[in-house]
């Protein structure tokens, strides 16, 4: 084995290997700054969206849900739930509201929350702005 792999092959293939990843390194991140300012979504956010974010929070619902594919997978995925709900705000709000029963077999229940109309006002707005996130279509399939 020495005889076919020398020492001149290694580092040819140690340099050779590093420069290749460099420039792949550069290239991904010079194609990610000219694309990211076109996808920036924060002259998108209202008071309502920034307050539905502190409630999400507050309420520890990625403790359950994942939001974008970040947090728990106990729950579905809510960062398409707008989609999912046929894009009824109404139909988010009165599912939060009036959740389904608890006791069904084989299936998990979602804890009451005892929130206020513009709360459950402010929750919908921020899982609407979440669902106009370009996520490059994920998660694949709209079930979350």
């Amino acid at each position: 084995m020495s005889d076919f792999f020398t020492k001149n092959m290694a580092r040819n293939i140690y340099f050779g290997g590093s420069v290749f990843f460099i420039l792949l390194f550069l290239g991904l991140t010079f194609d990610t700054s000219r694309k990211l300012p076109k996808r920036d979504f924060r002259e998108n956010i209202t008071e309502q969206v920034a307050n539905g974010k502190l409630i999400w929070e507050e309420n520890n619902c990625i403790g359950c849900h994942t939001l974008l594919g970040e947090g728990a997978y106990f729950a579905p995925e809510l960062g398409n739930v707008y989609q999912r709900f046929g894009n009824s705000k109404e139909a988010i709000i009165s599912f939060i509201k009036f959740r389904p029963p608890e006791g069904i077999p084989g299936r998990r229940s979602m804890p009451k929350f005892d929130l206020s109309d513009e709360e459950l006002d402010d929750l919908a707005e921020f899982l609407i702005w979440t669902s106009e996130v370009n996520t490059e279509n994920w998660p694949p399939n709209i079930q979350g």
